[in-house]
Protein backbone atom coordinates (compact mmCIF):
# COMPACT_ATOMS: atom_id res chain seq x y z
CA UNK A 1 0.00 0.00 0.00
CA UNK A 2 1.57 3.41 -0.61
CA UNK A 3 1.55 5.61 1.99
CA UNK A 4 -0.56 8.45 1.01
CA UNK A 5 -2.62 7.69 -2.00
CA UNK A 6 -4.58 10.72 -3.07
CA UNK A 7 -8.82 10.69 -3.38
CA UNK A 8 -10.68 11.25 -6.48
CA UNK A 9 -10.55 14.98 -6.46
CA UNK A 10 -14.15 15.11 -8.56
CA UNK A 11 -15.64 12.77 -5.12
CA UNK A 12 -14.36 14.81 -2.51
CA UNK A 13 -16.57 16.86 -0.37
CA UNK A 14 -17.01 20.02 1.26
CA UNK A 15 -17.32 19.64 5.06
CA UNK A 16 -18.54 22.79 5.26
CA UNK A 17 -21.54 22.32 3.41
CA UNK A 18 -21.90 18.40 4.24
CA UNK A 19 -24.14 17.17 5.51
CA UNK A 20 -26.58 19.51 5.20
CA UNK A 21 -30.03 18.88 6.66
CA UNK A 22 -31.96 21.71 5.54
CA UNK A 23 -35.59 19.80 7.63
CA UNK A 24 -36.15 17.20 10.20
CA UNK A 25 -35.74 13.97 7.92
CA UNK A 26 -37.92 12.16 6.84
CA UNK A 27 -38.81 15.85 5.74
CA UNK A 28 -42.30 16.36 4.25
CA UNK A 29 -41.58 16.00 1.15
CA UNK A 30 -40.20 12.58 1.52
CA UNK A 31 -42.72 11.27 3.67
CA UNK A 32 -45.21 12.75 0.92
CA UNK A 33 -43.71 10.87 -1.60
CA UNK A 34 -42.69 7.86 0.33
CA UNK A 35 -46.84 7.41 0.61
CA UNK A 36 -47.42 7.80 -2.87
CA UNK A 37 -45.41 5.41 -4.22
CA UNK A 38 -45.63 2.52 -0.83
CA UNK A 39 -49.67 2.32 -1.91
CA UNK A 40 -48.23 0.22 -4.83
CA UNK A 41 -44.67 -0.52 -4.37
CA UNK A 42 -44.34 -3.67 -1.32
CA UNK A 43 -41.22 -5.54 0.20
CA UNK A 44 -39.23 -2.56 0.99
CA UNK A 45 -35.70 -3.28 2.54
CA UNK A 46 -35.16 -2.80 6.61
CA UNK A 47 -33.38 0.40 6.38
CA UNK A 48 -35.76 1.87 4.39
CA UNK A 49 -38.46 0.71 6.73
CA UNK A 50 -36.51 2.15 9.70
CA UNK A 51 -35.97 5.31 7.77
CA UNK A 52 -38.12 6.33 4.55
CA UNK A 53 -36.65 9.34 3.33
CA UNK A 54 -36.69 9.79 -0.68
CA UNK A 55 -33.60 10.24 -2.21
CA UNK A 56 -33.82 13.26 -5.43
CA UNK A 57 -29.68 12.88 -6.60
CA UNK A 58 -26.02 11.72 -5.58
CA UNK A 59 -22.86 13.27 -6.40
CA UNK A 60 -19.41 11.12 -5.54
CA UNK A 61 -20.28 10.98 -1.84
CA UNK A 62 -23.17 12.78 -1.29
CA UNK A 63 -26.43 11.90 -1.59
CA UNK A 64 -29.75 14.76 -1.76
CA UNK A 65 -33.31 13.93 -0.44
CA UNK A 66 -36.13 15.44 -2.19
CA UNK A 67 -36.67 18.39 0.58
CA UNK A 68 -32.92 19.12 0.34
CA UNK A 69 -30.90 17.46 2.61
CA UNK A 70 -27.53 16.22 1.83
CA UNK A 71 -26.09 13.32 3.11
CA UNK A 72 -22.99 12.00 3.49
CA UNK A 73 -23.29 8.29 1.61
CA UNK A 74 -21.72 5.17 4.12
CA UNK A 75 -23.50 2.36 2.20
CA UNK A 76 -22.60 2.94 -1.76
CA UNK A 77 -26.19 1.65 -2.66
CA UNK A 78 -25.73 -1.04 -0.20
CA UNK A 79 -22.23 -2.39 -1.62
CA UNK A 80 -23.40 -0.82 -5.07
CA UNK A 81 -21.95 2.76 -5.98
CA UNK A 82 -18.14 1.49 -5.36
CA UNK A 83 -16.94 4.52 -7.03
CA UNK A 84 -19.46 7.05 -5.69
CA UNK A 85 -22.33 8.49 -7.56
CA UNK A 86 -22.19 9.35 -11.71
CA UNK A 87 -18.72 8.95 -12.18
CA UNK A 88 -18.06 11.10 -14.70
CA UNK A 89 -16.11 8.46 -16.92
CA UNK A 90 -19.24 5.47 -16.06
CA UNK A 91 -21.77 7.84 -17.40
CA UNK A 92 -20.07 9.25 -20.18
CA UNK A 93 -19.27 4.96 -21.10
CA UNK A 94 -22.84 4.11 -20.43
CA UNK A 95 -24.77 7.20 -22.11
CA UNK A 96 -22.61 6.27 -25.26
CA UNK A 97 -24.26 2.96 -25.80
CA UNK A 98 -27.43 3.80 -24.49
CA UNK A 99 -27.67 6.47 -27.93
CA UNK A 100 -25.71 3.88 -29.57
CA UNK A 101 -26.71 -0.25 -28.83
CA UNK A 102 -28.68 -1.01 -26.20
CA UNK A 103 -29.09 -4.63 -26.90
CA UNK A 104 -28.25 -7.44 -29.28
CA UNK A 105 -29.13 -10.24 -26.95
CA UNK A 106 -25.83 -12.05 -26.93
CA UNK A 107 -24.18 -11.62 -29.84
CA UNK A 108 -20.61 -10.49 -30.24
CA UNK A 109 -19.79 -6.96 -29.58
CA UNK A 110 -16.74 -4.99 -29.89
CA UNK A 111 -17.33 -3.59 -26.23
CA UNK A 112 -18.20 -6.59 -24.80
CA UNK A 113 -15.02 -8.32 -26.03
CA UNK A 114 -12.90 -5.66 -24.40
CA UNK A 115 -14.67 -6.61 -21.41
CA UNK A 116 -13.72 -10.21 -21.73
CA UNK A 117 -10.11 -9.54 -22.07
CA UNK A 118 -9.65 -7.07 -19.62
CA UNK A 119 -10.95 -9.42 -17.32
CA UNK A 120 -8.84 -12.60 -18.14
CA UNK A 121 -6.08 -10.03 -17.78
CA UNK A 122 -6.97 -8.73 -14.34
CA UNK A 123 -8.77 -11.74 -12.65
CA UNK A 124 -6.21 -13.73 -10.25
CA UNK A 125 -4.83 -16.62 -11.72
CA UNK A 126 -6.58 -18.46 -14.53
CA UNK A 127 -10.08 -17.03 -14.20
CA UNK A 128 -10.98 -16.30 -17.80
CA UNK A 129 -14.25 -18.36 -18.76
CA UNK A 130 -16.94 -15.49 -18.26
CA UNK A 131 -21.17 -14.63 -18.90
CA UNK A 132 -22.61 -11.64 -17.88
CA UNK A 133 -25.85 -11.61 -16.52
CA UNK A 134 -27.95 -8.48 -14.53
CA UNK A 135 -28.24 -9.50 -11.21
CA UNK A 136 -26.35 -11.16 -8.19
CA UNK A 137 -28.34 -14.10 -7.79
CA UNK A 138 -28.91 -15.01 -11.64
CA UNK A 139 -24.91 -15.18 -11.56
CA UNK A 140 -25.21 -17.45 -7.99
CA UNK A 141 -28.09 -19.48 -9.79
CA UNK A 142 -25.76 -20.03 -13.13
CA UNK A 143 -22.34 -20.63 -10.58
CA UNK A 144 -24.18 -23.55 -9.63
CA UNK A 145 -24.74 -24.77 -12.40
CA UNK A 146 -21.69 -24.34 -13.88
CA UNK A 147 -20.06 -26.45 -10.54
CA UNK A 148 -22.11 -29.37 -11.32
CA UNK A 149 -21.57 -29.58 -15.23
CA UNK A 150 -18.03 -29.42 -14.49
CA UNK A 151 -18.19 -32.32 -12.24
CA UNK A 152 -21.35 -34.43 -12.45
CA UNK A 153 -22.05 -33.87 -8.96
CA UNK A 154 -24.59 -31.89 -7.38
CA UNK A 155 -24.33 -31.34 -3.82
CA UNK A 156 -23.58 -28.02 -2.08
CA UNK A 157 -22.13 -26.83 0.71
CA UNK A 158 -22.13 -23.72 1.86
CA UNK A 159 -22.34 -21.89 5.34
CA UNK A 160 -24.20 -20.48 7.97
CA UNK A 161 -24.93 -16.65 8.14
CA UNK A 162 -23.53 -16.27 4.27
CA UNK A 163 -26.22 -14.79 1.91
CA UNK A 164 -26.56 -15.85 -1.55
CA UNK A 165 -29.90 -14.01 -3.19
CA UNK A 166 -33.14 -14.65 -3.48
CA UNK A 167 -33.77 -17.20 -5.85
CA UNK A 168 -34.45 -21.16 -4.83
CA UNK A 169 -31.19 -22.27 -4.99
CA UNK A 170 -29.42 -19.35 -3.75
CA UNK A 171 -31.76 -19.06 -0.79
CA UNK A 172 -31.39 -22.63 0.13
CA UNK A 173 -27.40 -21.93 -0.11
CA UNK A 174 -28.33 -19.63 3.07
CA UNK A 175 -31.06 -18.72 6.01
CA UNK A 176 -34.48 -20.10 5.12
CA UNK A 177 -36.37 -17.95 7.46
CA UNK A 178 -39.53 -17.97 5.20
CA UNK A 179 -41.72 -21.65 3.49
CA UNK A 180 -42.33 -19.03 0.60
CA UNK A 181 -40.13 -21.13 -1.49
CA UNK A 182 -41.66 -24.69 -0.21
CA UNK A 183 -41.58 -26.17 3.19
CA UNK A 184 -37.80 -27.06 2.53
CA UNK A 185 -34.51 -26.08 1.11
CA UNK A 186 -33.86 -27.90 -2.54
CA UNK A 187 -32.75 -31.00 -2.07
CA UNK A 188 -28.87 -32.08 -1.75
CA UNK A 189 -27.34 -28.25 0.15
CA UNK A 190 -25.98 -28.75 3.16
CA UNK A 191 -24.62 -26.02 5.25
CA UNK A 192 -22.01 -25.51 8.01
CA UNK A 193 -20.81 -22.96 10.49
CA UNK A 194 -17.41 -21.03 9.77
CA UNK A 195 -15.12 -19.64 11.59
CA UNK A 196 -16.10 -16.07 13.14
CA UNK A 197 -13.18 -14.92 14.76
CA UNK A 198 -15.48 -12.55 17.44
CA UNK A 199 -17.50 -15.33 18.09
CA UNK A 200 -15.94 -18.80 17.61
CA UNK A 201 -17.11 -22.19 18.02
CA UNK A 202 -14.09 -24.09 18.70
CA UNK A 203 -10.92 -22.52 19.89
CA UNK A 204 -7.68 -23.45 20.79
CA UNK A 205 -6.69 -24.24 24.75
CA UNK A 206 -4.45 -20.67 24.11
CA UNK A 207 -8.35 -19.23 23.23
CA UNK A 208 -7.49 -18.03 19.27
CA UNK A 209 -9.65 -19.94 16.85
CA UNK A 210 -9.23 -23.38 15.64
CA UNK A 211 -9.79 -23.21 12.09
CA UNK A 212 -8.69 -27.47 11.83
CA UNK A 213 -11.60 -28.22 13.95
CA UNK A 214 -14.36 -26.59 11.20
CA UNK A 215 -12.52 -28.44 8.71
CA UNK A 216 -12.50 -31.87 10.80
CA UNK A 217 -16.37 -30.92 11.66
CA UNK A 218 -16.98 -30.67 7.10
CA UNK A 219 -15.22 -33.96 6.91
CA UNK A 220 -17.17 -35.39 9.01
CA UNK A 221 -20.54 -34.16 7.88
CA UNK A 222 -20.00 -34.82 4.51
CA UNK A 223 -19.21 -38.62 5.28
CA UNK A 224 -22.47 -38.62 7.69
CA UNK A 225 -24.65 -36.36 6.09
CA UNK A 226 -24.10 -35.99 2.43
CA UNK A 227 -24.31 -38.46 -0.21
CA UNK A 228 -20.41 -37.78 -0.97
CA UNK A 229 -21.60 -36.09 -4.03
CA UNK A 230 -20.38 -32.41 -3.51
CA UNK A 231 -20.03 -30.44 -6.57
CA UNK A 232 -18.84 -27.15 -4.54
CA UNK A 233 -18.25 -25.28 -1.55
CA UNK A 234 -19.62 -22.31 -1.43
CA UNK A 235 -19.29 -19.02 0.17
CA UNK A 236 -18.91 -15.66 0.41
CA UNK A 237 -15.35 -14.88 1.26
CA UNK A 238 -16.52 -12.01 3.67
CA UNK A 239 -19.31 -11.96 4.85
CA UNK A 240 -21.69 -8.66 4.40
CA UNK A 241 -25.23 -9.14 5.08
CA UNK A 242 -23.76 -11.77 8.33
CA UNK A 243 -21.97 -8.36 9.76
CA UNK A 244 -18.55 -7.91 8.11
CA UNK A 245 -17.42 -11.16 9.22
CA UNK A 246 -13.47 -11.05 8.09
CA UNK A 247 -12.67 -14.99 8.28
CA UNK A 248 -9.40 -15.84 10.35
CA UNK A 249 -6.31 -16.06 7.65
CA UNK A 250 -5.65 -19.19 7.83
CA UNK A 251 -9.38 -20.32 6.64
CA UNK A 252 -9.26 -20.06 2.70
CA UNK A 253 -5.88 -21.21 2.29
CA UNK A 254 -7.18 -24.62 4.40
CA UNK A 255 -10.36 -24.35 2.71
CA UNK A 256 -8.99 -24.56 -0.77
CA UNK A 257 -7.08 -27.82 -0.07
CA UNK A 258 -9.82 -29.32 1.68
CA UNK A 259 -12.05 -28.79 -1.40
CA UNK A 260 -8.76 -30.14 -3.61
CA UNK A 261 -8.96 -33.12 -1.61
CA UNK A 262 -12.42 -33.78 -1.51
CA UNK A 263 -11.96 -33.67 -5.45
CA UNK A 264 -15.12 -30.46 -4.93
CA UNK A 265 -14.62 -26.74 -6.77
CA UNK A 266 -14.71 -23.61 -4.51
CA UNK A 267 -16.80 -21.35 -5.35
CA UNK A 268 -16.70 -17.48 -4.35
CA UNK A 269 -19.37 -15.59 -4.10
CA UNK A 270 -18.09 -12.06 -4.29
CA UNK A 271 -21.23 -10.48 -6.04
CA UNK A 272 -20.36 -7.95 -2.18
CA UNK A 273 -16.58 -8.32 -2.21
CA UNK A 274 -15.48 -7.76 -6.08
CA UNK A 275 -14.14 -4.86 -7.29
CA UNK A 276 -12.27 -3.34 -5.16
CA UNK A 277 -14.34 -2.73 -2.10
CA UNK A 278 -11.74 -5.32 0.00
CA UNK A 279 -8.85 -3.29 -1.49
CA UNK A 280 -8.21 -6.24 -4.17
CA UNK A 281 -9.98 -6.77 -7.14
CA UNK A 282 -10.92 -10.37 -5.41
CA UNK A 283 -11.57 -10.67 -1.39
CA UNK A 284 -9.88 -13.93 -1.74
CA UNK A 285 -6.53 -12.23 -2.79
CA UNK A 286 -5.96 -11.22 0.73
CA UNK A 287 -5.25 -14.92 0.93
CA UNK A 288 -3.72 -15.89 -2.42
CA UNK A 289 -6.94 -18.28 -3.19
CA UNK A 290 -8.13 -18.60 -6.81
CA UNK A 291 -11.58 -20.00 -6.53
CA UNK A 292 -12.93 -22.54 -9.47
CA UNK A 293 -15.46 -20.18 -9.57
CA UNK A 294 -16.45 -16.75 -9.06
CA UNK A 295 -19.28 -14.40 -8.77
CA UNK A 296 -19.15 -10.46 -9.59
CA UNK A 297 -21.66 -8.16 -9.30
CA UNK A 298 -22.87 -4.72 -7.40
CA UNK A 299 -19.32 -2.73 -7.84
CA UNK A 300 -19.01 -4.41 -11.15
CA UNK A 301 -20.93 -1.80 -12.51
CA UNK A 302 -21.32 0.70 -10.06
CA UNK A 303 -25.30 0.72 -10.11
CA UNK A 304 -25.75 -0.21 -13.90
CA UNK A 305 -27.12 -3.57 -13.15
CA UNK A 306 -24.39 -5.97 -14.45
CA UNK A 307 -22.93 -9.17 -12.82
CA UNK A 308 -20.66 -12.37 -14.11
CA UNK A 309 -19.76 -15.37 -13.11
CA UNK A 310 -16.63 -16.29 -13.93
CA UNK A 311 -14.59 -19.67 -14.09
CA UNK A 312 -11.09 -21.02 -14.28
CA UNK A 313 -9.36 -22.67 -17.42
CA UNK A 314 -10.15 -26.35 -16.55
CA UNK A 315 -13.59 -25.59 -15.84
CA UNK A 316 -14.78 -22.95 -18.45
CA UNK A 317 -16.11 -25.14 -20.88
CA UNK A 318 -19.02 -26.19 -18.55
CA UNK A 319 -20.54 -22.60 -19.06
CA UNK A 320 -21.44 -23.99 -22.64
CA UNK A 321 -23.60 -27.12 -20.89
CA UNK A 322 -25.62 -25.01 -18.70
CA UNK A 323 -27.86 -22.44 -21.23
CA UNK A 324 -25.93 -19.85 -20.31
CA UNK A 325 -27.57 -16.78 -22.09
CA UNK A 326 -29.80 -13.94 -20.38
CA UNK A 327 -31.94 -11.49 -22.01
CA UNK A 328 -29.94 -8.54 -20.31
CA UNK A 329 -26.41 -10.16 -19.69
CA UNK A 330 -23.91 -8.74 -21.47
CA UNK A 331 -25.59 -5.98 -23.27
CA UNK A 332 -23.29 -3.06 -24.26
CA UNK A 333 -24.99 -0.84 -22.15
CA UNK A 334 -23.76 -2.83 -19.10
CA UNK A 335 -20.59 -4.25 -20.67
CA UNK A 336 -19.46 -0.27 -21.15
CA UNK A 337 -20.35 0.58 -17.30
CA UNK A 338 -18.10 -2.80 -16.19
CA UNK A 339 -15.43 -2.04 -18.57
CA UNK A 340 -15.09 1.83 -17.03
CA UNK A 341 -15.11 0.62 -13.78
CA UNK A 342 -11.87 -1.40 -14.30
CA UNK A 343 -10.52 1.09 -16.16
CA UNK A 344 -11.23 3.72 -12.85
CA UNK A 345 -10.16 1.74 -10.52
CA UNK A 346 -6.94 1.34 -12.43
CA UNK A 347 -6.25 4.81 -13.31
CA UNK A 348 -7.37 6.26 -9.38
CA UNK A 349 -5.23 3.65 -8.08
CA UNK A 350 -8.00 2.77 -5.98
CA UNK A 351 -7.36 -0.24 -4.40
CA UNK A 352 -4.26 1.20 -2.38
CA UNK A 353 -7.27 3.79 -1.46
CA UNK A 354 -9.68 1.07 0.17
CA UNK A 355 -6.27 0.01 1.90
CA UNK A 356 -5.44 3.79 3.10
CA UNK A 357 -9.85 4.16 4.13
CA UNK A 358 -9.51 1.21 6.02
CA UNK A 359 -6.20 2.19 8.21
CA UNK A 360 -8.17 5.12 9.54
CA UNK A 361 -11.25 3.45 10.13
CA UNK A 362 -9.48 1.10 11.90
CA UNK A 363 -7.79 3.26 13.78
CA UNK A 364 -11.23 5.24 14.55
CA UNK A 365 -13.14 2.86 15.35
CA UNK A 366 -10.33 0.97 18.01
CA UNK A 367 -10.74 4.53 19.52
CA UNK A 368 -14.48 4.27 19.78
CA UNK A 369 -14.33 0.65 21.20
CA UNK A 370 -12.16 1.78 24.13
CA UNK A 371 -14.84 4.68 24.94
CA UNK A 372 -18.02 3.09 24.35
CA UNK A 373 -19.28 0.15 26.81
CA UNK A 374 -21.86 -1.50 24.06
CA UNK A 375 -19.06 -1.20 21.21
CA UNK A 376 -17.96 -5.10 21.35
CA UNK A 377 -16.10 -5.42 18.10
CA UNK A 378 -14.62 -3.43 15.28
CA UNK A 379 -13.39 -5.42 11.59
CA UNK A 380 -12.69 -3.83 8.53
CA UNK A 381 -11.21 -5.09 4.99
CA UNK A 382 -10.72 -1.93 2.66
CA UNK A 383 -13.95 -0.09 2.55
CA UNK A 384 -15.97 -3.15 4.04
CA UNK A 385 -16.47 -2.22 7.83
CA UNK A 386 -18.61 -3.30 10.91
CA UNK A 387 -19.17 -2.22 14.16
CA UNK A 388 -20.61 -4.93 16.64
CA UNK A 389 -22.97 -3.63 19.37
CA UNK A 390 -23.34 -5.96 22.68
CA UNK A 391 -25.66 -5.62 25.89
CA UNK A 392 -22.61 -7.66 27.73
CA UNK A 393 -19.07 -7.28 26.48
CA UNK A 394 -17.94 -10.30 28.40
CA UNK A 395 -21.26 -12.13 26.79
CA UNK A 396 -21.24 -10.81 23.67
CA UNK A 397 -24.97 -10.79 23.91
CA UNK A 398 -26.14 -8.85 20.63
CA UNK A 399 -27.79 -5.24 21.25
CA UNK A 400 -30.67 -5.43 18.20
CA UNK A 401 -32.43 -1.95 19.97
CA UNK A 402 -29.23 -0.20 20.18
CA UNK A 403 -28.52 -0.88 16.55
CA UNK A 404 -31.79 0.12 15.51
CA UNK A 405 -31.45 3.77 17.47
CA UNK A 406 -28.05 4.05 16.48
CA UNK A 407 -29.12 4.08 12.44
CA UNK A 408 -31.78 5.96 13.20
CA UNK A 409 -29.72 8.75 14.84
CA UNK A 410 -26.82 8.89 12.89
CA UNK A 411 -29.02 8.72 9.48
CA UNK A 412 -31.23 11.68 11.03
CA UNK A 413 -27.61 13.69 11.21
CA UNK A 414 -27.08 12.78 7.95
CA UNK A 415 -25.22 9.93 7.26
CA UNK A 416 -26.99 7.58 4.53
CA UNK A 417 -25.98 4.11 5.71
CA UNK A 418 -27.28 0.06 6.23
CA UNK A 419 -28.45 -1.70 9.20
CA UNK A 420 -27.83 -4.68 10.18
CA UNK A 421 -29.95 -5.55 13.67
CA UNK A 422 -27.04 -5.41 16.06
CA UNK A 423 -24.04 -5.10 13.35
CA UNK A 424 -23.67 -1.95 11.68
CA UNK A 425 -22.10 -2.31 8.61
CA UNK A 426 -20.37 0.43 6.87
CA UNK A 427 -19.80 0.37 2.99
CA UNK A 428 -18.60 3.98 2.02
CA UNK A 429 -17.21 4.36 -1.68
CA UNK A 430 -13.53 3.52 -2.23
CA UNK A 431 -13.48 7.38 -3.83
CA UNK A 432 -13.66 9.04 -0.48
CA UNK A 433 -11.37 11.42 0.91
CA UNK A 434 -9.66 10.88 4.28
CA UNK A 435 -11.76 14.05 6.09
CA UNK A 436 -14.78 12.62 5.31
CA UNK A 437 -14.60 9.22 6.11
CA UNK A 438 -13.81 10.38 9.75
CA UNK A 439 -16.62 12.74 9.91
CA UNK A 440 -19.33 9.88 8.75
CA UNK A 441 -17.39 7.62 11.72
CA UNK A 442 -17.51 10.85 14.20
CA UNK A 443 -21.51 11.06 13.27
CA UNK A 444 -21.79 7.31 14.07
CA UNK A 445 -19.42 7.69 17.29
CA UNK A 446 -21.98 10.70 18.00
CA UNK A 447 -25.34 8.44 17.60
CA UNK A 448 -23.63 5.72 19.80
CA UNK A 449 -22.93 8.23 22.59
CA UNK A 450 -26.65 9.07 22.29
CA UNK A 451 -28.05 5.57 22.46
CA UNK A 452 -25.39 5.01 25.61
CA UNK A 453 -27.46 7.63 27.72
CA UNK A 454 -30.79 6.96 26.24
CA UNK A 455 -30.15 3.37 27.41
CA UNK A 456 -29.02 3.64 30.14
CA UNK A 457 -25.21 2.62 29.52
CA UNK A 458 -23.43 5.79 29.51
Amino acid sequence: MRKNPSSSSWAKVDLTKVPHMKVAAPGPKSKALHARCTKHFKGLSGQVKLFPVAFESGYGCTLTDVDGNVYIDFSSGIYVTTLGHCHPKITEAVQKYAGQLMNCHDFTTEIKTRLMEKMAATLPGDLNGFQLYDCGTAAVEAGLRVCRAATGKFEMMSCFYDFHGKTYGAVSLAEFPSTIYGSTRAPGMHMVPRPAPYRPMWTKTDGTIDTDKYLEFYAEYIDRATTRQLAAFVLEPIQGWGGSVIPPDDFLPKLRKFCDDHKMLLMADEVLNSMGRTGKWLACEHWNVVPDVVTLGKGFGNGFPVTAVAVREPYKEAIEKISASSSYGGNPMACAAALACFEVIEEEKLLDRALHLEAIAMKHMKRMMERHPIVGDVRAKGCLMGVELVKDRAKKTPFDEAGKLVYQKAFAKGLAWIPAGHILRMSPPIVMDDDTLIRGLDMIEEAIGETEKQLGFA
